[in-house]
């Protein structure tokens, strides 16, 4: 079992910037991807930027110049910095990992359980 916990999220001004962290702990093998999702009221969840153990990354159109994603392999931890926030960037923002664990041989999808992002003047 692979838990995931967020960090960084909060109340911050149109053109602010913000952090977020995602440490991933448990009885980590390896990790494959990991990525940010994000989910607005009454919306579904959408894509918002992945990384693979590589370092190669992907956004969504929406957040490209603006959001960058990272990943540091030894602490397990994926960040997620945005700048020039918008208030339609509002949205719980969700962390997730393919992860494999010693005791199993394959690699399965944890999700966390989401940090608020709330962009208003």
């Amino acid at each position: 079992q692979v838990q995931l916990v967020e960090s960084g999220g909060g109340l911050v001004q149109p053109g602010g910037s913000l952090r977020l962290s995602c440490a991933a702990s448990g009885n980590i093998f390896s990790i494959n991807a990991m990525g940010w999702y994000r989910q607005a009221p009454g919306e579904q969840r959408e894509l918002v930027a992945t990384i693979t153990s590589g370092g190669s990354t992907n956004y969504a159109d929406s957040v490209k110049g603006r959001f960058t994603i990272s990943r540091d392999n030894a602490k397990n931890t994926v960040y997620l910095q945005m700048n020039n926030l918008k208030p339609e960037d509002t949205a719980i923002y969700y962390c997730n990992c393919n992860a494999r664990i010693s005791s199993l041989p394959d690699y399965r999808w944890s999700w966390g359980q989401g940090t608020q992002v709330t962009v208003s003047s």
